[in-house]
């Protein structure tokens, strides 16, 4: 009997080591090869670790080999929200054919992961170190994103077996901050399909860097900005925030979109037109100009739809 047990205990550390070493493989090898630069990229301009967002990926992908990731470039299983008009990959998950996104490139899906994370939700990560991935990892689970009740062991596993800490305490080392341009920060993550050719009065939208669009007090979302960090910023609260930029529960902060201090107003002054591109929403839209998005809609009843090219009135 004795010799039974000591069989058994013997096997079952043999599966132990062998489940401990199953995020060593070459296929995760490869795979962090291939990104940790651009996971470097991310936690340069969103103030994610890159050891997290890599060991997401990993896990959520299956080191770059799941369906969703070879056929969507979607290696975050990040799903299609209600006012989302690209394209969409339809699988069974929580519920029977949901629709996923589907991105150009696997940068794409990385940026929206960071995109993601500036939900409300998640705003208390953001005060952590960049190097605490173990209270990421636990955080994570608490606001909420996985289910799996050992989602924090299995990203700490991750990240303890490949060294992936290292990222986050010597980024230097693989990435420069100074080689993070501006243009990194414009990634076209909601409109995956490339955009139809507009016509050539097309109006250029509202510069960037301003803190009034239509004659209303704004601010506009930088790269690590959440829900949090802006109302400390300007006096508001998170549900006031909401209510003036007539935002949905959520909603994600995207770098570049303007978050107004004050009611928006029934027209715009400024401009009487916008063209319509791939991956604008009434609400994108009503954003851009400062106008309340019922009053939007309301100017441009007979357009049930919006179409890429398609002229709307904004006063």
């Amino acid at each position: 009997m004795r010799k039974f047990v000591s069989v058994f205990v013997l096997l079952f550390a043999v599966v132990i080591s062998l489940v401990a070493q199953s995020y060593q493989s070459a296929q995760t090898t490869a795979y962090i090869e291939r990104y940790h630069k651009v996971a470097i990229r991310e936690m340069y301009l969103y103030k994610i670790p890159a050891s997290i967002t890599l060991a997401q990926g990993i896990l959520e992908s299956g080191s770059g080999r799941s369906d969703l990731a070879i056929r969507a470039n979607n290696h975050f299983g990040i799903k299609c929200p209600g006012d989302y008009s690209g394209k969409g990959y339809y699988k069974d998950d929580d519920k029977r054919n949901e629709c996923f996104r589907v991105y150009k490139n696997a940068d794409e899906s990385f940026r929206d992961h960071s995109i993601f994370l500036t939900k409300s939700r998640y705003s208390e990560l953001f005060e952590l170190s960049i190097t605490d991935y173990k209270g990421w990892a636990k955080g994570l689970k608490k606001a909420g994103y996985a289910t799996n009740s050992k989602y924090p062991q299995l990203l700490m596993e991750i990240i303890e077996q490949n060294k992936l800490y290292e990222y986050d305490k010597h980024p230097e080392r693989y990435l420069a901050e100074k080689d993070v341009t501006p243009d990194s920060r414009t990634l076209n993550v909601i409109a995956p399909n490339p955009a139809k050719k507009m016509p050539q009065n097309s109006p250029t939208p509202p510069v960037l860097k301003r803190n009034k669009v239509n004659g209303i007090k704004c601010i506009q979302v930088k790269a690590g900005d959440t829900f949090y960090g802006i109302s400390k910023r300007t006096g508001l609260t998170i549900a006031e925030l909401k209510y003036l930029n007539e935002m949905p529960e959520d909603h994600v902060l995207q770098v570049g979109e303007y978050i107004y201090l004050e009611e928006k107003k029934k027209k715009n002054k400024e401009q009487d037109r916008h063209y319509v591109r791939e991956g604008d929403t009434w609400y994108s839209i009503s954003q851009l100009y400062g106008i309340r998005k019922q009053n939007l809609m309301k100017m441009n009843a007979k357009h049930r739809y919006l179409i890429a090219g398609i002229s709307l009135k904004l006063n």
